[in-house]
């Protein structure tokens, strides 16, 4: 593995447009650093699962919309997508991902899509949800709003309104391709979380110096009065974001939101990038995947 001061270094050399949008808050390391397998699920759920309720738990086909957590960003190289890793529909055997889980490895290449853009945001998803209408999936899955609250900025966050306005028309996008695939909508990382875990590792610090979710991360040692209200700022935001989230797919009969279960995750050191410190390692995009799978096959929607 490239040490620390290796990916600093590159990171320096290749400058930091890909990592300004934070995509979604956490990232993956090169290390092949392997699940418990013990903690994985079966690939077959319970067909008691589905009793009494609409949901299907067995979707046969999956596509994946979002941002650079759904393409492994900085999980296997700097500075690059790893879509082999995703948690939605990556083909890793160390991460196991949801589409795998559900269709086992050989159907989940035949039977995935992966629609993702890393540095996207909520108003690029109804562009990414036609996508995936086209490949008439029984299950999407959608991983968005990081990036609309990963801003140079706080004053340059993505309003609320203009959010649910988004997602809303991005629901409406797929309705008219696909009115009968089931939804599942995971909830927005907590940036502050991973903030006060990332914060520990002094090299981190280095590299998120080099422009990296500033609303969040910028002097990430400061903790006066004004650093804290800038942080909580963002916080009080992707609240609201996700608030968003769990009332418009609440509207849709084939919706499922995991009910704050990726917002409420404590990512540790080992589940976050070794190149960034920021997104989802292989072992942190295996996380996501055991959530999703958790959430999909159970008898009832998360709480």
């Amino acid at each position: 593995m490239r040490t620390a001061g290796a990916a600093l270094s590159a990171l320096s050399l290749v400058g930091v447009a890909a990592l300004a949008g934070c995509s979604s808050g956490d990232s993956g390391d090169g290390v092949s650093r392997s699940a418990p397998a013990a903690s994985s699920p079966s690939v077959s759920p319970s067909p008691s699962a589905s009793a009494g309720s609409g949901w299907n738990p067995s979707p046969g086909s999956v596509a994946a919309v979002g941002d650079s957590i759904t393409r492994g960003f900085d999980a296997c190289s700097v500075l690059a997508d790893c879509p082999e890793v995703s948690w939605a529909t990556g083909s890793d055997s160390l991460v196991r991902s949801l589409a795998v889980r559900l269709l086992g490895a050989s159907k989940a290449a035949d039977r995935s899509w992966n629609h993702a853009v890393s540095g996207a945001r909520m108003v690029q998803l109804p562009e990414q949800m036609a996508l995936a209408a086209k490949e008439r999936p029984e299950l999407v899955t959608v991983m968005m709003g990081a990036n609309d609250a990963c801003r140079n900025s706080v004053r340059l966050m993505t309003p609320v309104a203009d959010f649910r306005a988004s997602f809303e028309a991005s629901m409406r996008q797929l309705r008219a391709g696909a009115p009968e695939a089931q939804v599942y909508v995971s909830s927005v990382p907590d940036l502050k979380r991973l903030w006060s875990t990332g914060r520990l590792n002094e090299t981190g610090k280095k590299i998120w110096e080099l422009g990296i979710c500033q609303s969040m991360l910028a002097d990430a040692d400061d903790l006066g009065p004004a650093a804290v209200a800038r942080r909580d700022a963002v916080q009080d935001r992707v609240v609201a974001y996700n608030e968003v989230l769990r009332n418009v797919c609440a509207k849709d009969r084939h919706c499922r939101y995991d009910g704050g279960a990726v917002f409420g995750f404590r990512f540790t050191g080992a589940q976050l990038s070794q190149w960034d410190w920021f997104h989802p390692s292989r072992d942190g995009q295996a996380r996501l995947a055991e959530i999703a799978y958790r959430n999909i096959t159970a008898a009832e929607p998360p709480a």
